[in-house]
């Protein structure tokens, strides 16, 4: 088997920019979030300020690849936090990364996750309350 120490984090790019309100047990912030079909997965910005939430050390650093050739950060941090989109309440690990370009970016895993949809032609993102009501009653049903 083989245990490859990179992830790729970016693809073919396809975004859009929305603010969201994020939660956490520390507050709430209203934040700018890329919404990119490109990135694996959901990131914030170490340089936000105060995080809505505690961030946690990862035990095992991930070292994921970036858009330029043979260049790699060192993430060790993470932190969860629910986000609202058209009041629809949504949740999802975020790696915390030092100098992001952006507030926050919704990756790919996080829109698979809650079925999220990104209407291009019309700027915007869509989500199904429905969706996201069967997933939390699923996931409430577990424990």
């Amino acid at each position: 088997m083989c245990h490859n120490p990179y992830i790729l984090i970016v693809t073919l790019r396809m975004i859009i920019r929305v603010p969201l309100r994020f939660e956490g047990s520390k507050g709430e912030k209203t934040l700018y979030a890329l919404f990119d079909s490109g990135a694996t997965y959901s990131c914030i910005s170490e340089e936000n300020g105060e995080n809505p939430e505690e961030i946690i050390k990862l035990h095992t650093p991930l070292r994921l690849a970036t858009a330029s050739d043979a260049t790699y950060m060192e993430i060790n941090y993470r932190t969860t936090l629910d986000f609202y989109h058209e009041d629809v309440r949504l949740s999802d690990e975020f790696l915390v990364v030092p100098g992001l370009s952006e507030e926050v970016i919704i990756g790919a895993a996080t829109m698979q996750k809650w079925r999220l949809k990104l209407d291009f032609e019309n700027d915007r993102v869509i989500v199904d309350p429905r969706v996201a009501k069967l997933i939390l009653i699923n996931l409430i049903k577990k424990d």
